[in-house]
């Protein structure tokens, strides 16, 4: 996702705006084996892809990087991902580099990544993507899909960072759709759901609402299903601490970080102006989260110090 892609010059021909596009499908299937977590499935179409699983922590978790060379969405971009965790698979997967919506052209075609992550009883999975990047005048829908069967377990964020604020270029045309939704044995437990049109409202300076703020961040893990046990209050006194101590952090003194439990699920919400400290924070926050939910202790991936 390093990788830059010359947005389109208007003046291309209709053959060439209809090469421009990606349909664009990664399916992902892991299983726990006497092996380890190995990946049982991987299939793709288009450039979209994983090279290997990788073992930095062991054969019984697969780090998986996923990887999508033209590094952005154009318009008429749609991209599927769907991972399917076998019963006690474990795996973590990442991205190389941040994601890009670009700008959309004239007739504003849709671009869209729709993210289906299915977890079987006993599974585990650690969805930590770098940020999106969402390019001024981008018309996109960004959705994502979490299946938890009984036992599974699931740590994952969404850092979306709108405009290109250190170019001083704000998020302020364009249009966005985003949605989480975590479900549980069919069961909808979480829906965060974003609509952002500044063109025709005042969301993105509203006080209700990003209050000028560039990056948005959320953290979610769960479940915790005895919400009043010891280590769960404990850990939950811990994220608070964190979020007080990067709240004041010198780099975005003006962030608003929170933590909350809800419905058995943590969530850590970041609201400020640099998808750094979010992803910092939220790498905090998973250090004491991983222990607690999967009884590991951190184990960044080796791509994020390259």
């Amino acid at each position: 996702m390093n990788n830059w892609v010359t947005p389109l010059a208007q003046d291309k021909s209709v053959n060439q705006v209809e090469q421009s596009t990606w349909q664009a499908e990664l399916s992902l299937g892991l299983a726990k084996t006497v092996r380890g977590s190995v990946l049982k499935q991987c299939r793709h179409k288009g450039p979209l892809y994983v090279q290997k699983a990788f073992y930095p922590e062991g054969r019984d978790l697969a780090h998986l990087y996923l990887l999508h060379p033209p590094g952005g969405m154009v318009s008429g971009d749609d991209l599927r991902i769907n991972v399917e965790m076998s019963p006690d698979a474990r795996s973590l997967i990442t991205t190389p580099g941040a994601g890009r919506v670009y700008k959309a052209r004239e007739d504003k075609t849709l671009q869209t990544q729709h993210i289906q992550l299915s977890l079987a009883p006993g599974s585990s999975l650690e969805w930590m993507p770098l940020e999106n990047i969402i390019y001024p005048g981008a018309n996109t829908q960004l959705n994502t899909d979490v299946y938890l069967d009984d036992e599974s377990t699931f740590i994952g964020w969404e850092i979306s960072c709108f405009g290109l604020p250190a170019s001083g270029q704000s998020f302020d045309s364009g249009a966005l759709k985003q949605c989480l939704q975590v479900f549980r044995q069919g069961r909808l437990k979480v829906r965060e759901a974003l609509q952002l049109n500044p063109e025709q409202h005042h969301f993105m300076h509203s006080r209700a609402g990003l209050a000028g703020h560039a990056v948005n961040a959320l953290l979610i893990a769960g479940p915790f299903d005895e919400v009043d046990a010891p280590e769960t209050v404990d850990l939950l006194a811990k994220l608070q601490s964190i979020c007080t101590a990067s709240g004041g952090n010198r780099n975005d003194a003006n962030a608003l970080v929170a933590v909350s439990l809800n419905d058995a699920f943590m969530q850590v919400r970041y609201l400020g102006d640099c998808s750094e400290q979010a992803r910092l924070l939220f790498v905090q926050c998973w250090q004491q989260l991983r222990p607690v939910l999967l009884a590991r202790e951190s184990c960044e991936p080796r791509i994020w110090a390259t």
